[in-house]
């Protein structure tokens, strides 16, 4: 079982008809969903997290560090800060997901340090 894997996430809005998408970087993999209906980018992000979650589960990999660069998400999952009303279902389905062994820890990063962010940005550079 894989310990203290580095799991980047990031979520984004781009004018409909693609709207919200997000991208989780696991070990050099990008994982990609786009086509995720209308949104704030503050829900885009939660989703992300929400998938970087999933995925760290799925992949049964202990002691999951989760690193994005949205950080009013990161101080609301960790409960630094109080979540805004608009977020609440995202918090409470955040919460419910099963978690993968030992300790969970979710921290910033630099925009330009995020491999799921540069993941995003190479999708519309084409």
């Amino acid at each position: 079982m894989a310990r203290g894997v580095k799991i980047f996430f990031d979520g984004g809005c781009r004018p409909l008809p693609v709207g919200m998408e997000l991208a989780v970087v696991i070990g050099g993999q990008s994982h990609i969903r786009r086509d995720l209906g209308p949104g704030t980018s503050m829900d885009a992000e939660w989703l992300a997290l929400i998938e970087a979650m999933r995925l760290a589960y799925a992949r049964g990999l202990a002691d999951p560090v989760l690193l994005g660069d949205a950080a009013a998400v990161i101080a609301q999952a960790n409960g630094a800060v109080r979540c805004p009303a608009a977020c609440i279902r995202h918090m409470e389905a955040f919460r419910l997901l099963p978690r993968p062994p030992g300790r969970i820890r979710i921290r910033y990063v630099k925009r330009t340090q995020n491999l799921a962010g540069i993941a995003l940005a190479k999708l519309h550079d084409r």
